[in-house]
């Protein structure tokens, strides 16, 4: 079981990072924050346009490695149509299962359990968690750069 979630794993993390969802600047965004790593120089900015409570829609602009793009990609494919209260929690569970041990955290997490394999690897942790702080920052509409740090 746990072979077959790791093959998965890396599986969609090379295919995000290939094609990644949503990679793009969206021209009338109500809301933007950008994100940075200073330990491995991953660099993000996610764009937000906000309707009625919803995430209309949703993307990112950015470089950095496989995992920073990926978790990115995941991240904005989930959070699409979604209300920004689900965004919030959803924050707190993704940040949960990659600060944790990764297995029971991401039960509850479907798609998103695939970044459950990063939490074996802390260095990795801040390149999956970068864009999900950056979408939080967004939300609250923060203009301080977001940091991993």
């Amino acid at each position: 079981m746990m072979a077959e979630l790791e093959d998965l794993y890396q599986e969609v993390i090379l295919d995000h990072n290939k094609s990644p969802r949503n990679f793009r600047v969206i021209e009338n965004a109500d809301r933007k924050a950008e994100g940075f790593n200073p330990l491995c120089g991953d660099h993000v900015t996610v764009y937000l346009r906000l309707r009625d409570g919803l995430i209309e829609d949703i993307s990112f602009q950015g470089s950095g490695c496989a995992i920073s793009k990926a978790s990115a990609s995941i991240m904005t494919a989930e959070l699409k149509g979604k209300k920004e209260s689900d965004a919030e929690e959803l924050f707190d569970k993704v940040h949960k299962m990659l600060t944790s041990d990764g297995v029971d955290g991401g039960q509850s997490l479907g798609k998103l359990t695939v970044l459950s394999g990063v939490a074996k690897f802390p260095a990795r942790v801040k390149c999956a968690s970068l864009a999900w702080h950056t979408m939080n920052s967004a939300l609250k509409g923060g203009s301080e750069v977001a940091s991993t740090e």
